[in-house]
């Protein structure tokens, strides 16, 4: 390339001094150099062009550079994808160039204009902390011009880029003087290889051949490759246009044709070129056996049907739902580990043991691809991410995703389909789904599986039987369609709140992966690294424009979000983010201070959640126990009343109690009953009150086992005139023995215990196995006791 052409960005370079560099840069070459990783293709010696890095250690490196040698190390990395970049992602060969211009970019990154000066070798890497420094082996060209094979081979390479220069319009006439200034044999084979359309490896296999003659040998190889690719190519080109002049020539030939039928008196089939092409659809499909015989046998009769005949519509819909089902299209699973680790921890925060399944699950898909497992189940409260989760595991394994909620659904036809005898008849959703996925292995979503019904029309949960069964789902066969349909390649996962609504059968053909809700902390930063900065983004507001510290976050959380999930906590975060935009809209300035505490209140109103007496035992009688609830985690007050009743003595109880905690209750009393029955007062207490116990919200049906040792302390504590200690939750079943029995839901409560701001929380000795699965952030701060016994109980809830 002519020295006094280079031009960057319309600027011209002062070209004398960069001959002055060009003379010396052999002589100047420094022994260290900062290496600079490039992906796709290496840069070859002789080239000047320009390069673009983007901001960050290697810019910086750059900058350094520039007030030094201005001498900077290519190096091509092993892994375009990856990130990261360490020195053993680098190939050991490079090229040594000198940077003649610098430009700064927007965005922080860097544009230089770069002259490729010779080979090098990474002989030890000095440095990898910030920068990439390393020590370099430099090679120099032998010149070999004389030798009678290399100037054959340089011919012969010569001759090879001419014929592709005559075929390619791409090729430049700059590009053809550039060949004819160049007489150097390595420099032609870097040239030609620079210009070469072949493959990464190849291209450093060019460049690590230090041997010229070698190079020119495999320089000649990839041209004859390029050519043979031309030739293959030039030969298509010819297809086609001889194609496209059959096709011209059918079109008038057609016209002709269409004419003479009009002079004579001819009726033309309109619909002739619909059923060809529904044909040549049906047979690109690649059926084969029932679904090939149903596709002919109904396009047979489609041909024959008149077009105000009543089967014609139906007939045509269903055709177009035939041909646009994906009978053999698949995605190729892409199922990288480490990639969805960082899929899952970017776009989700904490659920540590959630994300380790997933990537087992994941794991066992990648060693065998066609894997019959169990299907998924996300089971957890609203609002902490299972639908979020179902996206990620679409997006690792490059899969397409589609999701359908089964809510409300009450007739099984939404599932398997209508027959087609019905007016409106049309696919279930399984095959609406797939259809609209355009892939016959989606990640399939089937939302809120705990909200379908039943009603006369069928029972949807048994329909999906069939869909969620890998033992089924291969020969799966929707009412509309009447042919099998495979469903084994697609990945179905399915998500509730409870599995109390859902059939057991339909359990046990899914694994279930409960997720159990969120603690302050972890509510805190979700709400700082995704909510707020998502909300800001989605009502138009600058970037930092709402600025809220920890303690607010905190605030938010305790007043008006303590429910298990997030979703309250991003409304009410949205609402901030409205009040601001409204405010900007109006002309308002935005202040980029800290949102106070009072400020929040402003925005948000009075606080939902208060810290109430109750929770507080202050009093004897008061106990606080811990629930489990299809919205997660709950403490549960319970509080006791002895009301002098001499004639009527006894026990009663309130608080929309189902049978299950009634049996509980009077177990409870029982008990305290019988442990209390040598006390004197404590008989005096029995005989002459009515003991009333309540657990609040009344308005709350409430059942379960786990309240029995809450029921029984509180029971203790009105009797006896003790007072529970502060901050201590309990729960755990209770026989009449005074067993104290394992309960379920552990995460979930202790989760309801750290939002109360419990300090101590007793449960069944038999539930300490639990804790094994438990992260211990979630606990930290607590105090847990392990109880075998009622006696145990005792000793801890009072002084």
């Amino acid at each position: 390339m002519d020295i006094d052409d280079i031009m960057l960005d319309g600027e011209s370079i002062d070209t004398s001094l960069l001959e002055n560099e060009l003379i010396s840069i052999d002589k100047t070459m420094p022994a260290k150099l900062y290496i600079i990783p490039i992906r796709y293709r290496p840069i070859f010696p002789g080239i000047v062009t320009p390069l673009i890095i983007s901001q960050g250690r290697f810019a910086d490196a750059i900058e350094r550079v520039i007030k030094e040698s201005r001498t900077i190390g290519l190096v091509l990395i092993k892994d375009d994808e990856k990130d990261e970049i360490d020195t053993s992602d680098l190939y050991s060969y490079g090229t040594a160039v000198k940077i003649i211009k610098k430009i700064n970019l927007p965005d922080g990154g860097i544009n230089v204009l770069i002259n490729s000066v010779k080979r090098f070798k990474i002989s030890t890497i000095v440095s990898s902390k910030k920068y990439i420094v390393a020590d370099i082996e430099y090679f120099d060209e032998t010149t070999t011009k004389n030798n009678v094979e290399v100037k054959a081979l340089t011919r012969e390479v010569l001759n090879g880029l001419k014929k592709i220069a005559d075929n390619n319009p791409l090729f430049t006439e700059e590009m053809r003087l550039t060949m004819l200034n160049v007489d150097e044999p390595g420099k032609i084979a870097d040239f030609v290889t620079s210009i070469l359309n072949v493959e990464k490896n190849e291209y450093q296999e060019v460049l690590e051949t230090l041997n010229i003659k070698k190079r020119l040998v495999k320089v000649l190889r990839l041209l004859r490759k390029e050519l043979d690719v031309m030739t293959v190519q030039k030969k298509i080109q010819g297809q086609i246009n001889d194609k496209v002049d059959k096709q011209q020539k059918d079109l008038f030939l057609r016209e002709q044709l269409k004419a003479i039928k009009q002079e004579l008196g001819i009726d033309d089939d309109e619909r002739f070129p619909e059923i060809t092409e529904m044909k040549r659809k049906i047979k690109a499909l690649g059926l084969t056996g029932e679904a090939k015989d149903k596709a002919e046998s109904e396009m047979d009769r489609f041909t024959t049907m008149e077009v105000n005949s009543i089967e014609y519509s139906v007939t045509k819909n269903y055709l177009d739902t035939f041909i646009s089902l994906p009978w053999n299209t698949r995605t190729g699973d892409k199922i990288n580990l480490d990639k969805t680790s960082r899929i899952l921890d970017r776009e989700h925060y904490g659920l540590e043991d959630i994300k380790k399944r997933i990537l087992e699950f994941l794991a066992i898909r990648k060693l065998k691809p066609d894997a019959k497992g169990s299907i998924i189940c996300l089971l957890g409260p609203p609002g902490v991410g299972k639908t979020s989760l179902g996206r990620s595991i679409a997006k690792s394994m490059n899969r397409k995703f589609f999701r359908i909620s089964l809510g409300g659904m009450r007739d099984e036809a939404e599932i398997k389909g209508h027959r087609r005898t019905y007016v409106g008849a049309m696919p279930g959703k399984i095959i609406q789904g797939i259809k609209i996925a355009g892939s016959g292995n989606p990640v399939f979503m089937l939302d809120e599986i705990d909200k379908m019904g039943q009603s006369f029309q069928g029972d949807p949960a048994s329909a999906l039987l069939e869909v969620l069964d890998p033992e089924q789902n291969v020969d799966f066969r929707d009412h509309y369609l009447d042919v099998p349909f495979d469903l084994s390649n697609v990945l179905f996962i399915t998500t509730a709140n409870t599995l109390d609504t859902v059939p057991q059968v339909l359990i046990d053909r899914m694994e279930i992966i409960r997720l159990s809700g969120y603690i302050t902390e972890e509510k805190y930063r979700i709400a700082k690294r995704y909510l707020l900065p998502k909300q800001i983004s989605r009502h138009g507001l600058p970037a930092n424009s709402i600025n809220i510290d920890k303690e607010g976050f905190v605030y938010i959380i305790d007043g008006w979000a303590r429910e298990a999930g997030v979703r309250n906590l991003e409304r009410q975060l949205e609402k901030i983010c409205r009040k601001t935009a409204t405010k900007l809209a109006r002309g308002g300035r935005l202040s980029k201070k800290l949102l106070t505490l009072k400020e929040i209140k402003a925005n948000l109103g009075s606080e939902t959640y208060f810290d109430e007496e109750l929770i507080t035992p202050d009093k004897p009688g008061l106990t606080i126990g811990l629930a489990w609830t299809s919205l997660g985690g709950v403490t549960m007050p319970v509080e006791s009343l002895g009301i002098t009743n001499k004639k009527n003595p006894g026990f009663k109880l309130t608080g929309q109690l189902g049978d299950v905690m009634t049996e509980s209750a009077n177990i409870a009393y029982s008990h305290i009953n019988y442990i209390l029955g040598d006390d004197d007062e404590a008989a005096k207490f029995f005989d002459e009150h009515l003991i009333h116990l309540h657990v609040p919200s009344g308005a709350i049906p409430k059942d379960g086992p786990s309240a029995g040792i809450t029921m029984a302390t509180s029971l203790y504590s009105l009797v006896t005139g003790k007072i529970v200690k502060k901050s201590l939750a309990m729960t755990g079943e209770l026989s009449l023995t005074g067993k104290v029995f394992p309960i379920g839901g552990v995460k979930e409560k202790i989760i309801a215990a750290k939002r109360a701001k419990m300090k101590a929380v007793i449960l069944p000795e038999e539930n300490r196995k639990d804790f094994a699965e438990i992260s211990d952030y979630i606990y930290k701060g607590i105090k847990l006791h392990f109880v075998k016994d009622f006696n145990s109980v005792l000793k801890i809830a009072f002084r």
